[in-house]
């Protein structure tokens, strides 16, 4: 069995221990739109393989360009609930494709969206439930942003996701597209299946038509449009997870969202059950004060 050895970049933060297989990342509706993943440092320490899904095929050819080809599987399906949708396509480089028909009115309220919420083309598609796909890896990590659809996805898929450890998922306080699940919808169905809010890894604001600030319309004033928020298993319940899990997800703490107290929690877990030689953590928290 490959063990693997957990090494940052430029500094041996993480050698407490190694894990047996790589921690499976998983990308819904992984178009690359001005941002660098928080997974990427996974990536780039060999750490991890990614799945990713895009269904807006103009998306595809772009996202092989950055991740290659190793370590990476790429799908081009939409999911959903596996039924027939029409599909609202936008311009590539807006974000806004969406099974979920654009709102003119709340496009309307905010400065620039009649442009980004703009319909190019409709297109019926049949859409795949996430639960059949088939040889597909349950990840350990999902990063979720499709316009509206995570939480149909998420109900759609929990034979898949059943073993995730963390998500980090894209919900919308004022939504854009009609029927779209708000935050709250989402916030609810996480916690019935056993996650919690850990962190916010954006909030969005935007300014109101037709209010402009410094002559940019992109800079917003204080209405809530949406954020990147990360749940993760119940951390009062880690007895229910195994060695392995725990291990990936102090990994995913310590990388991902830089969540050092979290991750060392999990250490200290790890002592418990003597997976790791006591005063772990103060180890662990000794490098970190040194890289910080």
């Amino acid at each position: 069995m490959t063990h693997l050895r957990t090494l940052q970049q430029k500094q041996k933060i993480f050698d407490l221990f190694e894990i047996e297989k790589k921690i499976e990342v998983m990308d819904i509706g992984a178009a690359a739109i001005a941002e660098t993943p928080c997974y990427t440092s996974l990536l780039n320490n060999n750490l991890a393989h990614l799945t990713v899904f895009d269904g807006d095929k103009r998306q595809i050819e772009k996202l092989k360009e950055i991740y290659g080809l190793e370590n990476v599987t790429v799908f081009d399906h939409f999911l959903f609930d596996g039924k027939e949708h029409e599909v609202y396509f936008c311009s590539p480089a807006s974000g806004m494709t969406s099974i979920f028909k654009p709102n003119v009115k709340a496009l309307e309220f905010f400065n620039g969206f009649n442009n980004f919420g703009k319909v190019e083309r409709k297109e019926k598609i049949l859409t795949k439930k996430l639960d059949s796909i088939k040889k597909l890896e349950s990840p350990d990590f999902l990063k979720m942003d499709v316009q509206g659809a995570e939480l149909k996805i998420i109900q759609n898929g929990k034979k898949t996701l059943k073993n995730c450890l963390a998500f980090q998922l894209e919900v919308s306080y004022f939504p854009l597209y009609e029927k779209q699940p708000t935050f709250g919808e989402i916030d609810l169905q996480m916690r019935k299946l056993g996650y919690v809010p850990h962190c916010f890894l954006a909030v969005k604001r935007w300014s109101i038509t037709p209010t402009i600030f410094n002559n940019n319309f992109r800079v917003p004033g204080n209405q809530l449009l949406e954020s990147d928020v990360v749940y993760v298993k119940d951390p009062i319940h880690f007895n229910l997870l195994t060695d392995e899990q725990l291990k990936k997800m102090s990994l995913l703490m310590h990388f991902c969202f830089k969540s050092v107290d979290f991750s060392t929690r999990i250490i200290l877990e790890m002592e418990k059950r003597k997976l790791l030689e006591p005063k772990s953590h103060l180890y662990y928290l000794k490098k970190m004060n040194e890289h910080n």
